[in-house]
């Protein structure tokens, strides 16, 4: 059984393995994101006076002044020194939290570096139509590798086990070179990357296949959600009037003590209540985030929506997109996830150069024969 599975397992990292590269370096580069995307942003400040809360009146009503696209959410951090982030459809800016005024767009350098590795991890910096096939690329590649991962879980097992044998397969010797070091290499770091690298793998599987999403939400025994329906526009649109979101932005305030974000998601009509999404975790910790409804009128809470209050198959597809990155687990989850990726980078560049030598050594066994026949003819 061992050896059918090698023989399975070596053509297939073989075929993968240019691809797995890819999604693995691409995926080291990602994975402090969200932090360095905030970092090239910190030039940006408010201006808090003393006693001074966020005020999404003046945040709004500075925007309808500025005119441009209508204002769709507001995000405002638990830092009284940081910007809010104003989105206008697509478009975003920086604006001080409590005067509305304009501090500036975010920087467009390190968002487009990001997005253009996002575009090689996720479709082989394919565009445009050309995306479905580099998705069903690295969606075939990331299947490929995940059976790497179960199978070289297996093979990396030792026929015998005992402390040598186990010390053998769980940390680096030192003074090997050659087949020895990269077969050494191979088997360390796939058995302390096996668990992390096979959450990442699978999740991405759900990620890349609607059959895998769909399961699931069936092992969860929840119904799969269907599309959401089509909003149609209003008739008359009508200007949105907000007058009183300051005092229901301070019952969102006070929902949650250690709250790191709060999004006030900005209504259509002036019948719709407030909305706030109030996160206390790291932005990718869903498990950490709530959303509350505020009667527009009495500014008092009507609703007030958990992680622990959504059917079990909602809750499953947010761990599984989470876990993906390590984000579901915090700054701990993404190092995790980072390291991973970096072990794969090393697994497939090991695992390639046992094959070749592989190759090289049955050439040369090959050749012998050869060799010795003409030897013996002369």
């Amino acid at each position: 059984m061992r050896k059918i599975i090698f023989w399975i397992h070596l053509p297939v990292g073989i075929l993968a393995g240019l691809i797995v590269l890819i999604m693995s370096v691409t995926g080291v580069i990602l994975t402090y994101e969200k932090q360095t995307v905030a970092w090239t942003d910190r030039g940006y400040q408010s201006a808090p006076k003393p006693g001074a809360t966020p005020s999404l009146e003046a945040i709004l009503s500075a925007a309808q002044v500025r005119g441009g696209a209508a204002p769709t959410a507001v995000t405002v951090k638990a830092d009284p020194a940081a910007p809010a982030l104003l989105a206008m459809g697509r478009e975003s800016v920086y604006v001080d939290a409590y005067t509305g005024e304009l501090l500036g767009k975010p920087s467009p350098e390190g968002r487009a570096f990001f997005r253009a590795v996002t575009d090689w991890h996720r479709w082989l910096a394919r565009s445009g139509e050309d995306r479905a096939t580099g998705k069903a690329i690295t969606g075939a590649a990331n299947l490929g590798f995940l059976f790497l991962v179960v199978s070289g879980a297996y093979l990396w097992l030792p026929r015998v086990f005992g402390a040598k044998q186990f010390r053998a397969i769980t940390w680096f010797r030192g003074g090997l070179s050659g087949k020895a070091r990269d077969f050494n290499w191979h088997n360390v770091i796939g058995i302390w990357c096996v668990v992390p690298l096979f959450l990442i793998v699978i999740s991405g599987a759900v990620m890349s296949y609607p059959w895998a999403n769909a399961l699931v939400y069936q092992l969860a025994g929840t119904p799969l959600p269907g599309p959401a329906p089509a909003r149609a526009p209003e008739k008359q649109p009508e200007p949105v009037v907000f007058a009183g979101a300051d005092a229901a932005w301070q019952k969102a305030s006070g929902q949650v003590a250690d709250w790191t974000t709060i999004t006030f998601r900005v209504p259509t009509s002036n019948r719709a209540p407030w909305s706030f999404t109030i996160d206390a975790g790291t932005a990718g910790q869903p498990q950490k985030r709530g959303t509350l409804t505020v009667n527009r009128e009495t500014a008092i809470p009507v609703k007030w929506e958990t992680f622990a209050d959504l059917e079990a198959g909602r809750q499953w597809r947010s761990w599984v997109r989470f876990v993906h990155t390590g984000e579901y687990y915090g700054i701990v989850g993404q190092t995790v996830a980072g390291l991973a990726s970096l072990g794969g980078v090393f697994l497939v560049w090991t695992g390639i150069a046992l094959s070749l030598r592989r190759f090289a050594a049955w050439q040369e066994r090959r050749s012998k024969p050869a060799q010795v026949e003409q030897m013996a003819a002369r």
